[in-house]
């Protein structure tokens, strides 16, 4: 039995415009998205914001109800039988919701202990337990409101284990985590994969995938762009080559003379600090280090690189030309309210 089946999933949000003349409008965040995990499967979901990964995560922890297309999770209908479901699957999601700053963490854990039906005379033990596992031994006692980023990640992935979930759904966990709290977050999601638990993470870090899990799935406008194991994602770009420039201030304007350079098959930025990588992704074998260059002109540059195509690259030339995303409702409403509903 799989641990997660989505056979062509769909979720349309209708909204209202306008004040004298209202005007219903549809937006279809996720059109037809199907994949499927195994048990103990640590599983990719990686997109742009606003690509769908969050309502698609929704859809199949019971917290949306798909428009059409079914969805299962250890054998159960999302729809049907959400309340099995809910026995069976924890969420954690990025951000700072979902846990209350005024309590320690050892109370927080008690009262998700509570909610989550937790035996009385075994909520000790699996808390001690969760604390050792996420790092956080030692520290139990003190308020979350002192805690750094990192260490709410942490917590929040020790609520989530608490009943023992056969699924984990993990929603950009690393999402404004500094680097050593995001390794040190790795380390736990690859713990708990190895230790027999279903991970399905949604990222937009790539480095993050290409680490830990064993497959991925390319989320874009709502679709499926691609599914399969990072390193033939990888071979879908072998045909190329990767010129990595460091430049202070480039604009779209420049960017855009980038990608009319002949041989340029993608163009991407990242801000770091005060300075801007820019990947260029090239035809295989063209010397291209001059007219890109050229391109750039008037832009402060400094080391340029060249370098073989990885999973980030993969994923650029998979969603680049794809029309804008589409307006975000995929966090509409509040993440505590979602809480609330997984534990009822």
């Amino acid at each position: 039995m799989l641990a997660i089946e989505a056979d062509a999933l769909r979720r349309t949000y209708t909204s209202r415009t306008g004040w004298l003349r209202p005007r219903r409008t549809e937006t279809e965040a996720v059109r037809g998205v199907t994949f499927d995990v195994a048990p103990g499967e640590l599983f990719g979901l990686l997109g742009p914001n606003g690509a769908g990964k969050t309502t698609t995560i929704k859809m199949l922890n019971t917290l949306l109800l798909p428009t059409s297309g079914t969805a299962r999770v250890c054998g159960h209908d999302v729809a049907r039988d959400p309340v099995a479901v809910r026995r069976r699957i924890g969420y954690v999601f990025g951000g700072d919701r979902g846990l209350y700053d005024r309590l320690s963490a050892l109370d927080n854990l008690r009262y998700f202990a509570e909610l989550y039906g937790v035996e009385a005379r075994d909520q000790k033990r699996r808390i001690a337990e969760l604390l050792d596992l996420v790092g956080l031994s030692g520290r139990e006692q003190e308020r979350v409101e002192g805690y750094s980023r990192g260490m709410r990640q942490r917590l929040h992935i020790a609520r989530g284990l608490l009943h023992r979930p056969e699924v984990l759904f993990l929603d950009e966990p690393s999402i404004g985590v500094d680097p050593v709290a995001a390794r040190d977050l790795r380390r736990t999601v690859a713990d708990l994969a190895a230790g027999g638990t279903t991970v399905l993470l949604t990222t937009h870090y790539m480095a993050e995938a290409d680490e830990l899990c064993g497959r991925v799935a390319v989320i874009a406008g709502g679709r499926i762009r691609a599914l399969g194991t990072p390193e033939s994602l990888k071979a879908r770009v072998g045909d190329r080559d990767v010129l990595e420039i460091e430049v202070y201030g480039v604009g779209e304007d420049v960017l855009d003379g980038v990608r009319r350079v002949p041989g340029v098959r993608g163009v991407a930025v990242e801000e770091r600090g005060t300075a801007q990588a820019l990947s260029v992704q090239t035809d295989r074998g063209a010397e291209l280090h001059a007219p890109v260059l050229a391109a750039l002109d008037g832009v402060r540059v400094g080391r340029v690189i060249s370098r073989e195509p990885s999973l980030e690259d993969a994923y650029i030339a998979l969603v680049e030309g794809e029309d804008s995303p589409e307006p975000d409702h995929e966090r509409a409403g509040e993440e505590a309210h979602d809480l609330t509903e997984m534990t009822a």
